[in-house]
């Protein structure tokens, strides 16, 4: 089937709303209900203004790719529009990159769904967890885009069903109307709101704008809107209602239990319904919070597989993974994700301590480059006013400012080298495959054009 025939087949079923459902789904997961613990344990209350600063950059990407997209939408999204502005090691890198990121975000969303089921099974082994979550999602992809669809928008619902149960209990217990509610323990004083200070805020931005991770998703998915220019509007509704229900459900965590209790192997939330004396209600909430999970890991899963199918028909990865099999499914590019799924639950056999922490914090800024990379091709391929530049400008420093602060604490410092390696490794392929095969190509290319030209006419 050719490009063009391809477009006209997957575009044109979806409505705004939606794809901002889609993207809720994609985004609220382990990285909010699980990760925003760390932010809170290295922040303290002042990660409040950590999310508040991750839902501006987070804004100014999506702003930047659904514009991109609305002028041309393009299946690869971010990659193909790098590839645009910059050419093919652009393309290339900024690709595999995000390929990357996706399959470490795997591996921390199976991590976290393994904590989660040990809550309620502490004796079983998190990589036995692991692999049936892994089942699970290959078994969703494997229905194909409607089933994906469904499943998401299902998911998305439950998702937000579950975050206004616990704005709802938390608020019971803020005022006193629940049994063991009551005890306030929000700061009253700007130590008690600092107590890591401004380095601590720094060091906890990175969770914040983990917790907004998957918008990109929902640049994959514009593609297949019925109108690609309501993608500005799907983008807006889905970031303002994760930033108000995001701050303000945190803000009642660091109100109803002290920043201290905060663990980061225990979901914040379940961590502040502890106090109330109602048994069932951290067992209802432990089941949302493996939905989530479930719900994001799925998404992470459709990334991947349609990130490694657009760079097979580009040929920036080898044509395999773009054949398709099995009811027009891309079997092999489902066979390399679920490869890479297994490496995720052998790491975390073998890794089982800090593994969250590490894979997490490597997982958000290999994402945070490739936001930073939207950006930079935004700049180039969009006509921008000002107040646009401004945008730009600014959330390139928050991007900066979050990548940073991964320095100056101990538990993150190990996941921003272990995010440079992935880069070194990705950049210098890219090199080699500049001047060693595209280069070639190009030459090639060249001289048939040229014998072509010389050749000959027989008329």
């Amino acid at each position: 089937m050719s490009g063009s025939g391809q477009k006209e087949q997957n575009k044109g079923n979806l409505k705004w709303w939606q794809l901002s459902l889609l993207g809720v789904a994609s985004t609220i997961g382990t990285g909010y209900f699980l990760g925003s613990g760390l932010g809170i344990s290295m922040a303290g209350p002042s990660i409040l203004i950590a999310f508040a600063l991750a839902a501006l950059g987070t804004y100014t990407v999506f702003e930047a790719l659904a514009r991109m997209t609305a002028k041309r939408p393009e299946k690869g999204s971010f990659r193909s529009y790098a590839k645009q502005a910059y050419g093919r090691w652009a393309g290339f890198s900024s690709g595999w990159v995000y390929w990357s990121s996706e399959l470490l975000i795997m591996g921390s969303q199976l991590t976290a769904l393994s904590l989660f089921s040990r809550f309620w099974f502490p004796g079983v082994p998190m990589w036995l967890f692991a692999t049936g979550y892994a089942l699970l999602g290959l078994i969703v992809i494997l229905i194909g885009n409607k089933g994906f669809d469904s499943v998401e928008n299902v998911l998305s619902v439950i998702k937000i069903a579950a975050i206004l149960l616990f704005l709802g209990m938390a608020g019971a217990a803020l005022f006193g109307w629940i049994p063991g509610g009551g005890n306030l323990s929000f700061p009253r004083t700007i130590k008690q709101f600092f107590p890591s200070g401004v380095m601590g805020l720094w060091s906890g931005l990175i969770f914040a704008f983990y917790a907004f991770g998957g918008i990109e998703v929902m640049g994959m998915m514009a593609f297949r809107l019925k109108d690609p220019k309501e993608a500005p509007k799907a983008g807006k509704i889905m970031l303002l209602l994760l930033a108000t229900v995001y701050i303000l459900s945190i803000g009642l965590v660091v109100t109803l239990v002290s920043w201290k209790a905060v663990v980061p192997k225990k979901s914040p939330f379940i961590t502040a319904l502890d106090g109330v004396n109602m048994p069932f209600i951290p067992h209802l909430f432990n089941s949302v919070l493996i939905i989530a999970g479930f719900s994001t890991m799925v998404a992470s899963l459709y990334a991947v597989t349609t990130m490694l199918v657009t760079l097979a028909e580009d040929r920036d990865a080898p044509t395999l993974f773009a054949k398709k099999a099995l009811k027009k499914r891309p079997m092999f590019a489902i066979g390399l994700t679920a490869a890479g799924l297994t490496g995720s639950i052998i790491l975390s056999l073998a890794m089982p301590g800090r593994i969250y922490e590490y894979i997490t914090t490597a997982a958000g800024l290999l994402l945070l480059y490739n936001w930073l990379f939207i950006l930079l091709t935004s700049g180039k391929l969009l006509k921008l006013t000002m107040f646009g530049k401004v945008k730009r400008i600014a959330g390139m420093a928050l991007i900066l400012l979050a990548v940073s602060g991964t320095l100056t604490h101990a538990t993150s410092r190990p996941g921003f080298w272990g995010s440079l390696g992935f880069v070194g490794v990705i950049g210098s392929v890219t090199l080699l495959m500049q001047f060693k095969v595209w280069k070639k190509r190009r030459s090639g290319a060249k001289r048939r054009k040229a014998v072509l030209v010389r050749r000959p006419r027989l008329d």
